[in-house]
């Protein structure tokens, strides 16, 4: 197995690190009501997807 040399300083691992962020979801205006939700998901305020509605009736 792969063994360390030397210690990796906390500023150089840090620097490595430096390009893993989180990046904000992308929103999209729903069609049908105009709310920002989650792109390729069902509207959360009326629950509509693709023009159709995804709730089940009962």
């Amino acid at each position: 197995m792969a063994h360390p040399k030397r210690k990796v300083s906390k500023s150089r691992r840090d620097k490595r690190r430096t390009h893993y962020k989180a990046s904000a979801p992308t929103l999209s205006a729903c069609p049908n009501c105009g709310e920002m939700k989650l792109s390729h998901r069902a509207c959360p305020n009326c629950g509509y997807y693709a023009g159709k509605s995804m709730f089940v009736p009962d």
